[in-house]
């Protein structure tokens, strides 16, 4: 199967009768084979049950139609924090490993669709990094340059899908976890509204602000993935509906406003290719009909920095602890070190936080009634494995530059493809619009991956 694992390629090949789910399963399991111990994968469905669940499929479409399974014979990954039935949940903590006996609503749903169920993927551990390098399992292989960190914390899912070993994958976004690490791959990383898509079964990082977020090779393919896990959980106390008659993917609007922070607010960190590569997506957006619009991107900025701060801090390391009862030895050394600041928080200075935030989230308002979205980088630059290794703590900070702020300020967002750095590096760009406004961002996603003509993924 020479065959690109975008959904328009594999439905293409599913209709001529050129491929199948088991010849797809076959080929998958031949380039997972073919990559050795990449890092990539914490657990696996075994060949055999995976050939086993695609005949299976095959006699269902049968017997229902294909009509009837919108994901039909889509292979796809999942982050090792979110519950599989019968594969172990680690978070990236061996010590902390337990065994599901039901899937999170988000899995039974792409199952239920016809997506097929390839394995679970690594990640900084607790979904705590921007990095990629936080886990005992290993650090999945940048499929442009090993040398390069893959992002996290969704890394292995991110590399999955760059990779083509998959066709999509699920991630969790607290921080920038679904975008940072598509932008290394050369990949779409969604990271709906929050509360669109539930989490229960989910390992919680900051609980308040988690996503589940989905990467795939095409906007056109990440939102029809939302399509079909979106949907409110009365048992996910963080669910919410959508506003009547929403959908995933919109219309490009005959004119629109996007807004771009001022050169002086624009922060590289001495990348002048990323910087480069900005202005042509600014460009890209304007040929769209988009008129940019210079806004403050202070008051965001400074919502982000309240993340590793009391509040969110105090409730990632609550959530961490319960998650290990306390054994903080079992936890990788950075991990620790991050949880370990929360301690230092009193409940005035959490509340104090709170409201900043809320004050902060007044400030941002009158941005969006001259702007419809806005456009940023999805990071600034990139580092080498050993540079994170050098200044871990400082150098994710600045991973989290342009994304921190997105889910404390309630916003959705789409992280895609931009284009290429002098040293063989892609470089992406995120859309960000306001809880809801979804539809809108993936349609001027869609037309912007469309006008850049990249390849998809690492192929």
């Amino acid at each position: 199967m020479p065959l690109s694992p975008d959904f328009a390629s594999l439905r293409r090949a599913y209709a001529a009768g050129a491929a199948s789910p088991v010849s797809v399963a076959h080929e998958i399991a031949r380039r997972i084979a073919g990559r050795g111990d990449d890092a990539v994968w914490i657990s696996r469905v075994a060949d055999d049950a995976l050939l086993a669940a695609a005949a299976a499929l095959e006699r269902r479409a049968a017997a229902e139609g294909i009509a009837t399974l919108p994901l039909y014979g889509l292979p796809f990954a999942v982050k090792d924090n979110i519950d599989v039935a019968g594969l172990a949940t680690t978070a990236a903590c061996p010590g902390f490993a337990y065994r599901p006996t039901r899937s999170a609503p988000v899995v039974e749903r792409l199952v239920a669709a016809g997506a097929l169920l390839v394995g679970k993927t690594n990640l900084d551990q607790f979904a705590t990094g921007l990095v990629g390098v936080r886990s005992p399992y290993g650090v999945p292989a940048n499929p442009f340059d090993p040398a390069f960190i893959p992002g996290g914390s969704s890394s292995g899912s991110a590399v999955a899908v760059a990779a083509g070993l998959v066709a999509f994958a699920l991630g969790t976004d607290t921080a920038g976890s679904g975008r940072v690490p598509a932008s290394f791959g050369n990949i779409v990383g969604l990271k709906p509204t929050r509360g669109l898509v539930s989490t229960r079964g989910v390992v919680p990082a900051c609980r308040s602000l988690d996503c589940v977020s989905i990467f795939a090779l095409t906007v056109a393919d990440a939102a029809a993935v939302f399509e079909v896990i979106r949907g409110a959980d009365l048992e996910d106390g963080q669910s919410r509906s959508p506003p009547a008659a929403f959908a995933c993917f919109g219309a490009v609007p005959r004119g629109f406003a996007f807004g771009v922070p001022g050169p002086a607010q624009r922060e590289f960190f001495g990348n002048t290719d990323a910087a480069t590569l900005f202005e042509i997506a600014i460009a890209r957006l304007e040929a769209l009909g988009g008129e940019a619009v210079t806004f403050d991107l202070e008051p965001f900025l400074e919502a982000g920095s309240l993340l590793y701060q009391g509040a969110w801090l105090a409730e990632r390391m609550m959530a961490i602890d319960a998650a290990i009862d306390g054994r903080r030895d079992i936890l990788h050394p950075v991990t620790r070190e991050i949880i370990a600041r929360g301690k230092a928080f009193s409940a005035a200075e959490i509340l104090r936080d709170r409201d900043r935030l809320a004050e902060l989230r007044r400030q941002t308002e009158p941005v969006w009634q001259r702007i419809d979205l806005i456009l940023l980088p999805t990071t600034g630059t990139t580092y080498r494995i050993a540079e994170i290794a050098a200044e871990p703590l400082a150098l994710n900070a600045r991973l989290g530059h342009y994304t921190n702020f997105t889910n404390l300020l309630d916003l959705s967002a789409i992280a895609v493809p931009n284009g290429f750095q002098s040293n063989g590096l892609p470089a992406g760009v995120t859309l960000l619009a306001p809880a809801f406004d979804d539809p809108l961002i993936a349609a001027v996603a869609a037309a912007f991956q469309t006008q850049t003509g990249l390849r998809l993924g690492a192929a």
